[in-house]
This record gives C-alpha cells, structure tokens and sequence, in this order.
C-alpha cells in the first residue's frame, strides 16, 4: 500500500526500490566475475590517455566467468583455451589519436612510471619517434599474476591491455588473437628471443 503524503500517493517508494534494484544488479554484475575483477593482484589502476588528444573507440573488460565460458568452446586449439582457464580477466581499451601523438606518448611512459612505482616490473621497452610499446609483469608471490602492455603508434592509434592470472610475456599475442584484437602495434608486441640479444 502506497504512502499518502498530502492525500496524494508517494510515487518515490516505487523510484526508490527502482534504484535499489538497480544499484544491488551492478553490484551482482561486477562481483560474479561477468566484467574484470579490480580486487585481482594483476589488476592495473590505469589512466586515461586524455580526452584533448584521444577518442577511445573501443573498451571491453572480461572476468573470469566469461572468459572460462569461452575456453569451453574452443576446441580446436588447446593452447589458447588452456591460456583463457588460467586469466582472471582481461581488459582492452583502444584509443584514436586525433591530437598531438607526442604528448599521448609521453602519457604513455607516465603511466609506466607509475605503475612501475607500484610494484610492476618493466619487460619490455621501444621507443622511436613518438612511438612507445611498454610491457609490464605484476608479480606477486613469485608467480607472475598480470601483464599490462601500451602501445602508441606514434600516429594513429594507442592500445592499453591488462591482463589478469598467470601469463608468460610469449603468450600475449595468442590472447589478443582470441579476443579478435586487430590495433595497429599490438600484434608486434613480444619479448626477445634468447638468440636475439
């Protein structure tokens, strides 16, 4: 039974359970693993790459039930469902440069400094005119428990990638090929070879 105030029915019960309803369904989402866990150790608080010279064009964030939704279905290539099982999430943000390519670049080595003063630990570093790719490694009781990396192509485009669980740097370009990632830079990325010192 509705409330009377002034002799006319409360309307703001309905908006209020309204609220609620909607208020405890981002909780559910965000906490059953649907979207990127941010309690996870490999979880990187990333900036922004700056709305004066970037337009994100795309973001996604996968949580663990997702993505071991995914590895159920793929079969014909046990590598990369096997490398699914094993992350806790992953999230993508790419980014259109339509302003100065320097100052995204030198963004970009910012946000590497912080995290690095976070504890993450630089793995791989390439810099050329307004290009930057950094790869950085969360470790976290001797295993490593993310991976982050930056791209900036100098020109047209910036990618940021986080990914959460137990990875090895050689295994970034499998991930991205599962995830469809086409950004300019990204499928470049991977450490050195031993004999390529």
């Amino acid at each position: 039974m509705k409330q009377k105030i002034d002799g006319r029915p409360s309307s703001s019960s309905p908006r209020r359970l309204c609220l609620f309803a909607a208020s405890l369904s981002f909780v559910m989402i965000s906490a059953c693993g649907i979207t990127a866990p941010r309690s996870n150790d490999g979880f990187a608080d990333l900036e922004s790459l700056g709305m004066r010279d970037t337009n994100r064009v795309m973001s996604l964030s996968i949580g663990p039930t997702l993505l071991h939704l995914a590895a159920r279905y793929i079969d014909d290539d046990p590598e990369i469902r096997d490398l699914l099982r094993d992350l806790d999430g992953i999230r993508v943000r790419i980014y259109e440069i339509d302003g100065d390519a320097g100052r995204v670049a030198a963004r970009i080595q910012s946000m590497s400094q912080h995290m690095q003063a976070d504890g993450w630990e630089p793995v791989i570093l390439v810099r050329e005119e307004n290009e930057e790719t950094h790869m950085l490694l969360r470790n976290t009781k001797g295993r490593i428990s993310g991976m982050t990396v930056l791209v900036s192509d100098g020109e047209s485009e910036a990618v940021i990638v986080n990914l959460m669980g137990e990875i090895q740097p050689e295994q970034f370009g499998n991930v991205m090929l599962a995830l469809d990632v086409n950004a300019t830079g990204v499928e470049s990325v991977r450490p050195a070879e031993p004999d390529e010192s």
